[in-house]
Formats: C-alpha cells, structure tokens, sequence
C-alpha cells in the first residue's frame, strides 16, 4: 500500500513537472516572436480585413501590431472542426485588441484559448442545428468552459471585410471579458468609468433600451437582452462605425469615449 502511495505521488509529481516545464518552453517561444518583426505579410492583411487599423495613425499602428503580436504569442487559437489561417488569427487578435487598445498592458488574463467553430452553435456546442433551435455566433465560456471563448468562423468573417459595420461577433465577446475585469459581467464596467459617471451610464442603458423597444434606434434589439449584452452590443457598433455611431447616438457615443478611453474619431 505504501509503495502504490509512492507511485501516485510520482506519477502526481512527475506530471506536475512536465505542466511548468512545458509551460516555460511556451513563455519562451512567446517571447523570441514578441522579439520578431512584425511580419509584413501580416501588416498587409490587417490593411485589407481590419477596418480600425487601417484608420490609425503610423505610431498607432506599430502599437496595435504590437498587441496583435502578443495576443497571437501567448493565447491559443484552434479550429474545431475548421481549418484556420494567419488571417483568421489575426482577426481574432483584432477582435481583442480593438476595444483593449487604450490599455496596452492588458492581455485578458480571463481567456487561454479561443475556439473557431464552422457555423453558429447552440447552447451545447452543437453546429447541427434545428428549426427554431438557438442560433449563438459567439460566447464566453464558463464552468469546465472557463477560461475559452468561443466564435462563429462565418460570422467573424463576415465582420472582417474592411468595411465598417454596426456588428462585429468577435469586440462583441472580448467587450463581456472586459466588462468581466470588475468581477461581473454585467454591462456596468466600474474598472473603466470613473464613478461619477455609473449613475448616469445607468440612466442613458434605460433611455436608450426604451428607444430600442419602440423601434425608435438602429441598435440591435439583441441589446434588450440585459445591461451585460446592451454595453456588448453598442460597443461592436461604436468600434466598428463610429462616425456613424456618433451621428446617430451623440450621447452614447460620449459615454462610450469615456468607457474605452480613447475619441475613435
């Protein structure tokens, strides 16, 4: 019994070594390509797919490579069931950077692993849906899904055509695990608006929510959900458009300036 007791520990022990020696090899490698250039192959393709890169400034645009780099380096990006690219990467990388670019130290500690599914999915994962089945393009897992997004690869594409949209599948998640930062996804972001501001933040969702309901604005009903999906919903068009946002949503578009810390205009 004792020797078996032995042997678990090992066995325990052993696996225990290979995780952070493993894990040591990774941060190295993430490292040396953090080191390399930004590869010219890639700058092109976020010209051509990215429409909020291509708007920035040349310091800028150094910095969100810079981001891009990192989010490729230290998260994983797979295909389920789908092939993936380079460009499929580096729109997911957009898609976490866009809305983080006005703080660049921070790297989504609450995500190691983004899924790219074929098709929209249902609430168990499955892409063969039915009539009348759930239609979900993208998600923040939880529960044995902690720490794992999952994206809809059709629906990131269709974001990714270097136009501005109102839409955008990938901002609209990474905006839940920004939000996610003060410990709940819940469409109030106290770690990225000054206090002052909560109250009335609250009061224009309400205004605003009301308008949708009438049919009197051009946001997606889906922002009726609940405040979490209203602030992931506004921030994919206000990201994606803002000239149009800004025309259409004056008030909102300040608050927004204020939430993300940065005029996109």
């Amino acid at each position: 019994m004792i020797y078996f007791s032995f042997f678990i520990l090992f066995i325990i022990l052993a696996v225990i070594a290979h995780t952070v020696y493993q894990n040591n090899i990774e941060k190295k490698e993430a490292l040396a390509f953090l080191k390399k250039e930004f590869p010219k192959e890639w700058k092109s393709l976020l010209n051509h797919h990215v429409h909020f890169y291509r708007e920035l400034n040349t310091i800028d645009k150094h910095l969100f490579e810079k981001q891009v780099q990192r989010f490729i380096a230290t998260k994983k990006i797979r295909g389920a069931n789908t092939d993936i690219d380079d460009t499929i990467k580096l729109m997911v990388a957009s898609s976490a950077t866009i809305p983080s670019f006005a703080f660049p130290d921070f790297n989504y500690p609450n995500v190691n692993e983004v899924i790219i599914y074929p098709n929209t999915f249902d609430n168990q994962f499955g892409t063969n849906l039915s009539e009348g089945d759930k239609s979900i393009e993208g998600m923040v897992g939880s529960g044995i899904m902690s720490g794992k997004m999952i994206l809809s690869k059709p629906d990131l594409l269709k974001a990714y055509d270097g136009q501005p949209h109102t839409f955008n599948v990938g901002i609209h998640e990474f905006v839940h695990l920004l939000d996610a930062t003060d410990g709940a996804i819940d469409g109030v972001p106290e770690n990225l608006l000054d206090k002052p501001y909560i109250g009335p933040w609250i009061r224009e969702i309400r205004e605003e929510m009301r308008q949708i309901a009438e049919g009197d604005s051009d946001i997606n009903p889906y922002g009726l959900t609940n405040n979490a999906e209203f602030l992931a919903v506004v921030s994919e068009y206000f990201l994606s458009n803002p000239e149009k946002f800004k025309k259409r949503h004056f008030e909102l578009y300040q608050f927004l300036v204020k939430i993300f810390h940065r005029e996109p205009l």
